[in-house]
């Protein structure tokens, strides 16, 4: 097991570093002077090649790009080209925002998806398992930006319920907070339920026709008591994998989410720094979220560990 763990930690490493050298020769790539965007097309050319080297611009790529990641490494995302203001703490900022949706939308999805999806196997072939397999679809076919608009339609602007848009942050107003979170937090999470309620439902089909649960039920045991005793972690396996895709997923869907209710996280944050070309400021946020999405995919490869002991026997 503790190989197991060395070598998936030296494939995040590897991984990361393949990642920040892709990251950054598309940075490279992408046409215009990241100089010439924060002085204005007016500035001489004396005071673009002034602010170039403060930028470390003129350095050969190789030092750039050793620069860029040594300050990843500590944290030191160096300084915004059009505000000359420090970037890690507007990221971090702003990032806090965003993991509240995140994480709250994944919660409310898995809470949707796993008792919708084991109703849809279990009723696979009754009425109602075709009804709740419909509304599954229903809510896959449904982008989240749309489902964002038709929350703020109906219990917003219709029903005046909830605030259409805004952030009010937990330690200032924890009611007012709660009431702005309902809203985004519905559009991404119910989405996400939906996909992931299909996955659930196959899963828990698949476990179904497996010789020991048909033991299980010879014995007597009833389909949600066999399935819970015997089949829950086998079916645990494949649902995992997907909850890591679909973190990825939410972290992009929070760009537009962010957009739609105004909230100020770290969606709206890129958006706003690509119209601007501040390029080291996208690159970080890029970056960051493709941490984010390497280091959970290696802590899903872990749980692999914890939920299926033949796994552990394996590696043993």
């Amino acid at each position: 097991m503790l190989l197991h763990v060395i070598r998936r930690t030296a494939i995040l490493v590897v991984s990361l570093a393949v990642s920040s050298v892709v990251v950054f020769g598309f940075m490279v790539l992408l046409p215009g002077d990241p100089a010439r965007v924060a002085l204005g097309v007016n500035a001489s050319e004396e005071a673009v090649a002034q602010l170039r080297a403060e930028f470390g611009l003129d350095e050969p790529l190789i030092v750039q790009y050793l620069s860029w990641v040594s300050g990843l490494v500590r944290f030191d995302l160096g300084v915004s080209y059009v505000s000359q203001v420090e970037i890690a703490p507007q990221i971090l900022d702003r990032l806090q925002v965003t993991l509240w949706l995140v994480v709250c939308a994944m919660v409310l999805a898995v809470v949707i998806a796993v008792p919708l999806g084991t109703l849809m196997a279990i009723r696979h072939r009754r009425p109602s398992g075709f009804v709740l397999t419909g509304l599954s679809q229903l809510g896959v076919a449904v982008p989240a930006f749309l489902a964002g608009i038709l929350l703020i339609t109906v219990f917003a602007v219709r029903l005046g319920w909830l605030p259409a848009n805004g952030w009010t942050p937990p330690n200032e107003d924890p009611v007012q907070f709660l009431r702005q979170l309902v809203l985004p937090v519905l559009s991404l999470g119910l989405v996400q339920g939906a996909v992931l309620s299909r996955y659930v439902r196959s899963s828990i089909l698949d476990v179904q026709r497996e010789d020991y649960i048909r033991t299980a039920r010879a014995k007597g045991l009833g389909p949600f008591r066999a399935l819970w005793r015997h089949g829950s972690r086998n079916a645990a396996i494949p649902v995992v994998t997907v909850l890591a895709l679909q973190l990825a997923t939410l972290l992009i869907g929070a760009v537009v989410v962010e957009r739609v209710f105004v909230i100020p996280g770290l969606g709206s944050l890129l958006l706003d720094q690509v119209s601007n070309r501040d390029l080291i400021f996208v690159q970080d946020i890029v970056m960051l979220l493709v941490f984010a999405v390497l280091v959970v995919n290696f802590l899903v490869d872990l749980l692999y560990l914890a939920i299926d002991p033949r796994l552990r026997a394996g590696h043993a």
